[in-house]
């Protein structure tokens, strides 16, 4: 049986030189990786993303592909985009989905797991979380 599969990692990184926290805005930036984990050549259609700030805002944000780009991957290729945000609290979170479809035909989503956007403590460094 075929195996449908896209590892999604994420690098979270506070831009404090496009910022204006006495504003109540901060931009973050967000380095994706996804590889095709799956045995099936698959294609990313598009993306839904859930950002939320300290106060309970949440932003819903969907579209076709990504930065402009509905990648192609076989199994074992990856690919690798950034893209950004702004928030009007130094901390926030970030999840979403995209939507899949296998070279046979089949439709899948791929989680992206929830991560954290923080001003506070990133200092302008990043970490990889998968």
């Amino acid at each position: 049986m075929a195996k449908y599969e896209f590892l999604v990692e994420v690098t979270p990184q506070y831009l404090p030189d496009q910022s204006a926290p006495a504003d109540d805005l901060y931009v973050f930036a967000y380095t994706i990786t996804i590889t095709n984990t799956g045995d099936v050549t698959a294609q990313l259609i598009s993306r839904a993303w859930n950002v939320n700030d300290a106060n309970g805002h949440t932003e819903k944000v969907k579209g076709l592909g990504v930065v402009g780009q509905q990648p192609l991957l076989k199994p074992g290729q990856a690919f690798e985009y950034t893209s950004g945000t702004r928030l009007r609290t130094p901390t926030g979170t970030m999840h979403g989905s995209f939507f899949c479809v296998a070279e046979d035909g089949e439709k899948f989503d791929v989680t992206i797991p929830m991560f954290v956007l923080d001003a506070l403590s990133d200092a302008g460094g990043s970490r990889t979380l998968h």
